[in-house]
């Protein structure tokens, strides 16, 4: 039994002591650390001080980096070196970096030297490219064909190449805005073979007329700030898509436009040709223009031809022109059906126009001379809902009593900086905002106020008042009026038992505080 018993130990012992079986090829685990190594993915490769959030992405943003980084990995598809004082790329290392497909090199000090011209031959999928605000004064003589966005405004470009835009089938967005580019610096070839360009900005700089061969594929076009007198015949008479255009800021004439100028662009919608010198409204203007900025320019007269085609017309904005009192014949706007909205600030206008479109819901008439307002003048849009009147030559002698009376839907009203010694009668109950600062209101009674329980601000500052002049009950049903402003210790009771509660409140705004349950007055 002894001898049995030792020979099963000995058995155990050796089965212990026997190494296991041998591995068999392609039975490891792969994710199972091996000796000596450890179990984190190694560190990726980031230049110093810099941060790579992701294996693809490099940002250098503001770091002072006067040198470009050497230690960018191979993988880096987003590189930022935005805010530093590099002043130029070396083609040895940007070549290494053929992955990359946006460089954003914005508000550096990279000079046309300190780009070679073959710096972004290796860069065969780049989209989006960032030199804005550096100190070019060439653009790049060759940029990826893959490119989509290319932003070199702010710099202090003189001439782009037929490669540096030209055959860039998937560009859409250009922005060369801020530079010194003449006609002379842009070739009559720059965008052939990009046929997808949709924005081109090419606002402060020193073109003098419209370039031509234009993408027909745009659909907003800056050219504001520049020096363009003309429009050369046909200049865009591709350019189907456009939808906005920018042109104020010129030296535009009557005689750089013609009827064919803006006649082809079909889906037009925005026309800003203020601050020009043209004297007339522009022929052939599209039947889809919505907006049409005119402002700032020496328009006399409005000619009801010259908007036969622009039917469309929501927003019309004729401020600062020299219309006078017959530059705007009664009945010219009518065809305008749609029109929303008629800016006519500072023409010297001595009566509100007859014959408006009757759906009009903004009329801006101030700083004219307007001394007038008949019962009548504005019977032909019950519509309006913003009519302003300030700092025209209104008194209340010539305001009649009934000129309000049809505006139902009227809700701001501005005769501030008229002449009115009283409040206007029959103001429409819809009102929430009534502004008559700056007028000689010497009174103020109960009767023009009658109703109108939904107005929320009174402007009454800088007039003639004195609490001795308030009638009774003039607040009673001004029940809407919110705070306004700064607000004094004056408080006037819901039911003032006397028509005399202070001595003196030289420049008033009357107030209404839900809240509190109590009006306040505000001295100016």
């Amino acid at each position: 039994m002894a001898e049995s018993g030792l020979a099963m130990w000995l058995s155990l012992l050796l089965l212990l002591l026997l190494p296991g079986p041998l591995p068999v090829a392609g039975m490891e685990d792969a994710a199972f650390p091996h000796l000596g190594e450890s179990s984190q993915p190694p560190p990726r490769a980031c230049p110093p001080r810099c941060s790579c959030p992701r294996v693809d992405t490099v940002d250098c943003d503001g770091l002072d980096l006067r040198v470009f980084p050497d230690n960018i990995t191979r993988a880096a598809q987003h590189l930022s070196l935005q805010n530093n004082q590099l002043q130029e790329l070396p083609y040895n290392e940007l070549s290494r970096l053929s992955g990359l497909r946006t460089l954003n090199l914005h508000n550096n000090l990279i000079s046309s030297e300190g780009l070679p011209d073959e710096a972004f031959e290796s860069l065969t999928q780049l989209q989006h490219i960032y030199v804005a605000h550096n100190k070019l004064s060439v653009a790049p003589q060759f940029l990826p064909r893959s490119l989509r966005v290319a932003d070199l405004a702010a710099n202090q470009v003189m001439e782009i190449f037929p490669l540096t835009f030209g055959e860039k089938p998937a560009l859409r967005s250009v922005y060369l805005h801020n530079n010194q580019l003449s006609n002379a610096g842009l070739p009559p070839d720059a965008f052939r073979g990009s046929e997808a360009v949709a924005t081109l900005s090419l606002s402060n700089n020193r073109l003098s007329y419209l370039p031509p061969s234009l993408p027909p594929s745009l659909e907003r076009l800056h050219l504001q700030n520049n020096l363009i007198s003309k429009v050369p015949r046909g200049a865009l008479s591709r350019q189907t898509q456009l939808r906005e255009l920018y042109l104020q800021h010129n030296q535009l004439t009557d005689s750089g436009l013609d009827a064919t100028t803006f006649s082809k662009l079909h889906s037009l919608e925005y026309l800003d040709l203020s601050h020009n010198q043209l004297t007339t409204v522009p022929a052939g203007l599209p039947r889809t223009l919505a907006i049409l900025h005119l402002g700032r320019n020496r328009i006399r007269q409005v000619e009801a031809a010259r908007l036969h085609g622009a039917r469309g017309l929501r927003y019309l904005l004729l401020q600062h022109n020299q219309l006078g009192s017959s530059g705007l014949p009664a009945g010219v706007l009518r065809p305008l059906r749609g029109l929303h909205t008629l800016h006519l600030y500072g023409n010297g206008l001595d009566r509100v126009p007859l014959a408006l479109p009757r759906r009009l819901r903004a009329l801006v008439l101030p700083h004219n001379h307007v001394a007038t307002l008949g019962a009548r003048d504005l019977a032909a849009t019950p519509g309006l809902m913003e009519l302003n009147l300030a700092y025209n030559r209104l008194t209340s002698a010539r305001v009649h009593h009934r000129a309000f009376r049809r505006l139902r839907a009227l809700r701001s009203l501005d005769l501030a900086g008229n002449q009115l010694t009283r409040l206007p009668m029959g103001l429409p109950t819809g009102l929430h905002t009534l502004r008559l600062q700056r007028n000689q209101l010497r009174m103020l009674e109960p009767e023009p106020l009658t109703g109108l329980d939904q107005l929320q601000e009174l402007s009454l500052a800088h007039n003639r008042l004195r609490v001795g002049d308030i009638g009774p009950g003039t607040w009673h049903e001004l029940q809407a009026l919110q705070v306004r402003h700064r607000l004094v210790s004056h408080t006037i009771p819901r039911a003032p038992p006397s028509p005399c509660l202070h001595c003196h409140i030289p420049n008033i705004l009357v107030s209404w505080s839900s809240n509190q349950n109590k009006k306040m007055v505000r001295v100016g």
